[in-house]
């Protein structure tokens, strides 16, 4: 019998910042936070449903659609999978849960769909999010550190 080898389907990062969560919301739902620390520009409708826009220095640009909004603890949407060309209709979900931790916020980032890809789009965009994430959570911590 073959071993089938299963692909992680998520990806889960949690971090501790020193702020609390009504202002790492603001950071992560508003066009004004995502463009500070995530992209370079974005615009956002913060509703389900709602569309969302980002765009990076490299010239990236990811459309998003938002699927949950629990102000301020839940906030999630759905976008396009890295290295998959544009017209292929699979996503990846990412969800934000924030929880009050002493004086900061807990930040749990997890990011799933990825079990529904071939194996080298999988490496691809497995790996290229896993190192991005752990990237842009500093980076997030770096802005709200500065914007004290």
């Amino acid at each position: 019998m073959e071993a089938v080898v299963a692909f992680p389907d998520r990806i889960e990062r949690t971090v501790e910042i020193a702020h609390p969560p009504a202002k790492v919301w603001a950071a992560l739902t508003t066009a004004e936070g995502l463009s500070a620390w995530f992209g370079k520009e974005a615009t956002i409708d913060l509703r389900p449903g709602g569309s969302a826009w980002m765009k990076w220095d490299s010239g990236h640009t990811a459309e998003m659609r938002v699927e949950r909004v629990e102000e301020p603890t839940v906030f999630g949407f759905i976008w396009h999978i890295a290295g998959l060309p544009e017209d292929d209709p699979r996503r990846t979900y990412v969800e934000f849960t924030l929880e009050p931790a002493g004086a900061g916020t807990r930040l749990t980032v997890v990011e799933s769909g990825f079990a529904q890809l071939p194996e080298d789009a999988h490496r691809t965009a497995y790996d290229g999010n896993t190192r991005g994430w752990a990237s842009e959570l500093g980076e997030l911590a770096d802005y709200l550190d500065a914007a004290a």
